[in-house]
């Protein structure tokens, strides 16, 4: 097969799974087509794939990019009063004109998508406004239109959770509460929820909308105990707000053996729950959640199988909630290796067969690829022999899942002593007499007493930001965060009697009803420096035909992190996600420095940045807002927990002289 072929049946496919033609594609062999309107509809984009058709802002022209228009709603929180320190890793919605966005307050702006200029906003008044060491976030909302006749008032709806636990449908025109949804517009997310405390149980991904059902998760406190809230995932009717049906991450043979405790519960408590971004399948009516942990998530001596569906991506019909199939990416999940990821779907003629694929990514850097109709691997996975010898009472896997198309992509999978890094040369010997004080077998060593290197921490790899896939070329892009922690469980009674106390980098959780408590903490160098090897944040092009790394490089520079003039090209931690253009472009943030990066898709070339008034911890947007008009790219600068938080939405274009 020839290049231009392949390429023509790439876009083809991707035009059968409901994208749009790029924007350069002619009406007629003499007539070049009005360049159209292109929405962004969905977290994620089409697909989940962070991916846009449009071509306007290419590598010719992009260094040209400028700020279009920037937008701040004033929401921004540091630790100091009644919130929470914030962080903005909102991606918003456009639709018909309109950019959609939540802010970590809970509160709903929208603005015109051309100029920026804000048409409505909504406040919930959030009550639940205390995060403890974890920021404040709402990461987006979600869009249901009705398109049939007659349609009224909320005919366009904005749905999206907040820290109270409320599920909220707004009128997209006026940003009023529908007022047919629940309650005035609003369904409380904790009835039927058993053992929910104040703070303990609410929404931080959007829910995900699919025919006429909102399907929503929640984020729970993993290893506070044992008891927590179920992490149970519902779906609820868009236009009443009733509940349609509701699916525990457990298996039917757990909810058998389990079921005298249903007496007391609706729900089984500690169950995985399901807090990252879920996508759907409408052409095959599935949807499909990313599951995390049991609680607690460092211990599962006794967890009696309640973890079978843990550390998962599942596979649910859309319309009834019966499970279909799953994966599980890691088994009896004791390292808090929760799936943080939105499934990513694909379809190419020279990967998987032509197969329809979903690529689940994982914060061990895997990158799994699946028959999206049956979950199974497009490719072999390996089961790989990992550490068996766990701490008194704890019964681990004997094995665990690699893949092998691509490989790991996270290195070196076994850290050495010779891997050791920092700042100077000193920095360098402190790392290694610090990484022998601790257990260090590899990807899964076990939480022990003495202490375990957990490489990569539980952060990742690859976090909630997820990847993107270039459609026009079959390219995934993947940014990982390299950090090394320590792991350390702590007897109970030692722990209870300490009365541990600790704030980020330092935790301490209690892990209530289990026989341990956790201490956990980076692996740095006296300086500050990571002590694991440069990079310490990386972005890596993969090619899903072969499944070779075409490209990788460090992603970001020292500053923000070390005084000058120790500000170098080293990589940086970093959070959120790249957005792919159909012109071959790859714009992300992510990084501690604050700098918002082009880069060459084929390449990696760094072909354009600009310093963000804080730092992008979000997943860039691409739109065409109207017919004729200009691409926007835009990107949430907002902070995070290591960095200052901020509140700006920022647009950028090309000058408008070179619009057309």
């Amino acid at each position: 097969m020839t290049p231009r072929l392949a390429l023509a049946l790439a876009t083809a496919s991707l035009c059968l799974a409901g994208c749009r033609l790029p924007d350069s594609a002619p009406a007629s062999p003499t007539t070049e087509a009005p360049r159209p309107a292109a929405d962004w509809r969905n977290y994620g984009g089409t697909d989940g794939a962070q991916y846009s058709p449009l071509m306007e802002i290419a590598p010719a022209n992009v260094s040209d990019l400028e700020v279009a228009w920037e937008h701040r709603s004033g929401d921004i929180a540091d630790g100091r009063g009644e919130w929470g320190f914030t962080s903005l890793q909102v991606t918003p919605l456009v639709a018909d004109g309109t950019l959609y966005y939540c802010t970590p307050f809970g509160r709903v702006f929208a603005l015109d998508a051309e100029t920026g200029r804000e048409q409505w906003s909504f406040d919930p008044q959030v009550r639940n406004r205390h995060s403890g060491l974890y920021p404040v976030i709402c990461r987006g909302v979600s869009l249901w239109q009705d398109d049939g006749p007659g349609a009224g008032a909320c005919r366009t709806r904005i749905l999206y959770g907040t820290r109270d636990a409320e599920l909220i449908a707004l009128d997209a025109a006026t940003g009023q509460p529908c007022e047919d949804f629940g309650t005035a517009g609003r369904v409380s997310l904790k009835t039927g929820i058993d053992g929910a405390r104040t703070g303990e149980y609410y929404p931080t991904s959007p829910p995900w909308v699919q025919g006429d059902l909102a399907i929503v998760g929640a984020a729970i406190p993993d290893n506070e105990r044992r008891d927590v809230p179920s992490g149970v995932v519902r779906a609820y009717d868009v236009r009443s707000g009733n509940l349609v049906w509701a699916w525990e991450p457990v298996t039917e043979a757990y909810r058998h053996a389990h079921r005298d405790t249903l007496k007391q519960n609706r729900y089984h408590l500690g169950t995985p729950n399901v807090w990252a971004p879920i996508a759907g399948d409408p052409a095959r009516g599935l949807v499909y959640v990313p599951t995390g942990n049991p609680s607690p998530d460092v211990y599962g001596g006794d967890r009696q199988g309640i973890d079978a569906l843990g550390s998962s991506v599942v596979a649910l019909d859309a319309a009834t909630g019966t499970y279909r199939w799953h994966f599980q990416t890691v088994h009896h999940d004791v390292w808090d290796y929760d799936v943080a990821s939105q499934p990513t779907l694909f379809q190419f003629p020279g990967v998987g067969d032509g197969r329809p694929g979903l690529a689940q990514a994982t914060k061990m850097g895997h990158l799994f690829l699946l028959d999206r109709e049956t979950g199974a691997p497009l490719y072999p996975v390996e089961e790989r022999p990992v550490p068996g010898d766990g701490v008194p009472g704890e019964t681990l896997s004997p094995t665990q899942p690699f893949p092998t198309h691509p490989g790991p992509l996270h290195l070196p999978e076994h850290l050495q002593a010779e891997d050791m890094d920092g700042f100077v040369w000193f920095d360098r010997a402190a790392c290694q007499r610090e990484l022998a004080r601790y257990r260090n077998d590899g990807m899964f060593t076990p939480p022990s007493l003495k202490g375990s290197v957990l490489y990569p921490t539980t952060t990742g790899g690859i976090n909630w930001g997820g990847i993107s896939i270039d459609g026009q070329r079959a390219i995934a892009l993947v940014n990982q965060m390299h950090l090394a922690a320590v792991v350390q469980l702590i007897p109970r009674a030692e722990y209870d009697a300490a009365g541990y106390q600790g704030s980020y980098p330092l935790e301490y959780y209690p892990m209530r009803g289990s026989p341990y408590g956790v201490k956990r903490f980076p692996l740095m160098s006296p300086l500050g420096a990571p002590c694991n090897p440069r990079p310490w944040g990386s972005l890596a092009a993969v090619d899903l035909g072969s499944g070779e790394v075409l490209w990788r490089r460090p992603l970001g520079t020292t500053r923000g992190l070390a005084p000058w003039p120790f500000w170098f090209e080293a990589g940086t931690p970093n959070t959120g996600g790249p957005l792919t253009t159909a012109s071959g472009l790859t714009f992300i943030g992510a990084t501690t420095d604050g700098t918002f990066r082009a880069f060459d898709t084929r390449t990696g070339e760094e072909l354009w940045k600009h310093q963000l008034p804080y730092t992008g911890n979000a997943t860039p947007l691409s739109y065409r807002a109207r017919p004729g008009g200009r691409q926007f790219v835009v990107i949430a600068a907002g902070g995070h927990g290591w960095s200052e938080p901020g509140d700006a939405i920022v647009a950028f274009a090309l000058p408008k002289t070179g619009a057309p």
